[in-house]
């Protein structure tokens, strides 16, 4: 079956497409997403109501309207239209107010705390993690809250900048190369570091997919070489007692879990 999903939001939209996820409990449909964010006034709600009357037609069935919009008016007036509605606000929000018994704030992009240290915080994190990506420089590692190690392309850097942009977490990250394993040791500018390092491991068969879309054909990119780099790196790994989990098969958002699971446990 297939159905169309719209995320509408007075806002980004993140906190209405961040409940896409639950679609995927349905694996038997088939999902078409449209996002319409910054739906703050009468005649953008209009536009919506018209998209979402017209793609009933179009599919012969309701489309799905995750919503997060704070205006009271706007929100009756969006749901005039025919559709299966999930309100974040009608089903969260307006909840929690009650049970406060406090006003809810309805601006746009509150849930992000996009004013204030909490911005502030996360523009900084995510400035540090550009700086600090691939292993540009060891400078101000002091600071980094974890330092991702692994061989190149298993994902360190998209793993870096998402803690960055949704934890504020200062991420360094560094990939291991030849000279690393020819050593047999850690780059020495790590060493102090230790107890902040997590490592990202890769089945060589996906690393050797991921390289060969970036140079194929190319001894770096042969299986032959993942699987021996691989090796090299989750033995100096294991030598220097860091933790490691494999990325092949996990998205960004488990592998971060993971890590922040592991460095937010006190220390012993």
């Amino acid at each position: 079956m297939n159905r169309t999903a719209f995320f509408i939001s007075d806002g980004t939209g993140t906190t209405a497409s961040s409940l896409g996820g639950l679609l995927a409990h349905f694996p038997n449909t088939q999902f078409e997403y449209v996002r319409l964010p910054f739906t703050d006034t009468i005649e953008k709600v209009e536009d919506a109501q018209k998209r979402i009357a017209e793609t009933k037609v179009k599919d012969n069935v309701r489309p799905i309207v995750v919503m997060s919009i704070g205006d009271v008016m706007l929100r009756n007036q969006l749901k005039e239209v025919d559709a299966f509605y999930i309100d974040l606000f009608d089903s969260f929000i307006d909840p929690l107010g009650k049970e406060f018994d406090e006003k809810p704030l309805t601006g746009a992009s509150i849930a992000h705390g996009n004013t204030g240290e909490s911005y502030h915080a996360r523009i900084d994190a995510i400035n540090f993690s550009l700086n600090h990506d691939d292993g540009i420089t060891n400078n101000g590692l002091d600071e980094a809250q974890v330092i991702l190690i692994g061989v190149s392309r298993c994902g360190k850097t998209p793993t870096s900048l998402y803690l960055a942009m949704q934890y504020s977490i200062k991420a360094a990250n560094y990939p291991l190369i030849p000279e690393d394993f020819e050593r047999g040791t850690l780059p020495a500018a790590l060493i102090p570091h230790r107890h902040k390092i997590f490592g990202l491991s890769i089945q060589p068969e996906r690393l050797h997919s991921v390289r060969t879309e970036r140079r194929p054909d190319s001894f770096y990119a042969s299986i032959e070489n993942c699987r021996k780099e691989i090796a090299t790196a989750e033995r100096m790994m294991k030598n220097a007692g860091i933790t490691w989990t494999d990325s092949s098969t996990r998205s960004i958002e488990e592998l971060s879990a993971i890590i922040l699971q592991k460095i937010r446990q006190p220390a012993k």
